[in-house]
């Protein structure tokens, strides 16, 4: 197994790149577990915010680091909460403060005006000064219920009722959130390109 430094003191973001890491041949190491404090988030986007991350915890590792910036982005408040998704109702709110809040910035929005989706942003680096850092993206659809449902998942997850389904995120398996979620698309894609960097195709004279 391939140690790799997971840059997020989140258990939840912890648990769920676990199993999918794992099944790739990576060992995951918390941050938190080697005693590395979260770096203040002053990126002023998700890729931003992801690499300050990612920097930060491999500079103070030594290893191979992946960390990523996630949010809920609702059109119709703006993109709201975006960036500020785990501080929304204030530095200290609680999962259940935000949704709370979600709610009351929505209350009486209806159809598309409560359209929403997950982002999430990953950046790999091989050391602190990688000059090359894997980024990619991933989205996942939805809307935002009109009360939470569901005690499984974490932050927006009871509000958050994907494209298509019948149930709220927290009411989704790990399995299947990481079948299609947007921390699952990101961490494919970025796989892709890790795959890519490591074994590059040469080219013919004729390219």
């Amino acid at each position: 197994m391939t140690p790799l430094l997971l840059a997020t003191g989140n258990p939840g973001k912890v648990r769920e790149l676990q199993l999918l890491l794992a099944a790739r041949g990576f060992a995951v190491v918390g941050q938190t577990g080697l005693g590395i404090s979260s770096i203040v988030e002053t990126g002023l986007s998700f890729v931003e915010n992801a690499l300050l991350k990612a920097r930060h915890a491999a500079s103070q590792s030594g290893m191979a680091a992946l960390a990523e910036d996630s949010g809920l982005c609702v059109p119709h408040l703006q993109g709201a909460p975006g960036l500020y998704s785990a501080r929304y109702a204030g530095p200290e709110a609680s999962a259940a403060t935000n949704n709370a809040k979600l709610l009351t910035m929505l209350a009486g929005a209806q159809g598309e005006a409560r359209a929403a989706y997950y982002v999430a942003c990953m950046v790999f680096l091989e050391s602190a000064a990688d000059p090359s850092p894997l980024v990619a993206q991933g989205f996942w659809q939805g809307v935002i219920g009109e009360h939470p449902v569901g005690d499984g998942g974490f932050g927006y997850d009871p509000l958050f009722w994907p494209a298509g389904g019948l149930r709220s995120a927290a009411q989704w398996s790990l399995e299947e959130k990481n079948d299609c979620s947007h921390r699952a698309l990101a961490l494919r894609r970025l796989l892709e390109l890790l795959a890519e960097r490591q074994a590059p195709q040469p080219l013919s004279l004729k390219d």
